[in-house]
């Protein structure tokens, strides 16, 4: 099998290269796209780009449940080369009466990236979301390429338009699929859930 390039994103081996990934938007892109992410092979195939000085992952928990279905992958990514920012998620009622939750890592991620610039070439920022539009734009003047992967092979696109034109790069997260997708052998350790298990919430946000 011809292994897939990816022709139109320069690499090279002595960039220092960092991940930023919005596990949620992460998540919700690949659910998308129909496959699951092995999140080793991710790390191992960003190595094989540069000089792989941090791959950071945020997502936001619900700390009073008995049992938090994104609990495994996250320990499991703290134990396997992965820089894990997490916070309690927020619970508030909407104008419905309906109990919602939310659990918005966008300030972490961009201060983890501003104050990282002065030491990356490139960095990789996992997220469709168009809020980070600035924060690309300030990272680009210090001189840091910046890819951005997300997809636009849904219905309707999981990448904002401005961000993808912010970027320096911009890679579809399906032409990455067949070199990091996880083989379906029934180990949830490493798979995100995001639905709620317990059902007692009317609504769950990650963004």
């Amino acid at each position: 099998m011809t292994k897939k390039k990816l022709a139109h994103i320069p690499f090279y081996p002595e960039e220092k290269l960092a991940l930023f990934i919005d596990g949620s938007n992460l998540y919700a892109a690949a659910r998308s796209l129909e496959f699951d992410i092995d999140y080793k092979k991710l790390l191992r195939w960003a190595a094989e780009q540069g000089r792989l000085v941090r791959a950071f992952y945020y997502t936001a928990l619900i700390e009073d449940q008995e049992y938090s279905p994104i609990r495994p992958l996250v320990d499991w990514l703290d134990y396997n080369g992965y820089t894990m920012v997490t916070k309690p998620t927020k619970e508030f009622v909407d104008s419905q009466g309906r109990r919602q939750v939310k659990g918005h890592m966008h300030i972490e991620l961009a201060i983890d990236m501003m104050e990282m610039a002065d030491n990356l070439d490139h960095t990789m920022l996992f997220s469709g979301d168009g809020d980070f539009r600035r924060l690309v734009e300030a990272v680009q003047r210090k001189g840091v390429r910046v890819t951005v992967v997300s997809t636009v092979k849904t219905t309707p696109p999981m990448v904002a338009d401005e961000l993808r034109r912010q970027a320096d790069h911009f890679l579809d997260l399906d032409d990455l699929a067949e070199l990091i997708q996880r083989a379906h052998d029934g180990n949830k350790a490493t798979k995100l859930r995001a639905d709620n298990e317990d059902g007692d919430l009317d609504e769950v946000e990650y963004a």
